[in-house]
């Protein structure tokens, strides 16, 4: 069962193949600006949670004033 799991995974002679694949499709310039990219898209994404994880907070501290009320 353990064996089923691990093939999809891949290995670091994998991962070194896929770096020289993108190098070659994308070039030593581009990387810089991909990985910039990304790294904007996750901090957009870890703000949207954040703000999030507020309103859920701020509106169950509404109902819980609601609650206390009655």
């Amino acid at each position: 069962m353990n064996g089923i799991l691990l093939i999809g995974m891949p290995g670091m002679g994998e991962w070194i193949l896929i770096g020289l694949v993108v190098l070659i499709f994308f070039g030593a310039k581009k990387i810089p600006e991909f990985a910039k990219g990304l790294g904007r898209g996750i901090r957009e994404f870890k703000d949207a949670v954040s703000d999030v994880k507020k309103e859920v907070d701020q509106a169950g501290k509404e109902v819980e004033k609601l609650e206390q009320g009655k």
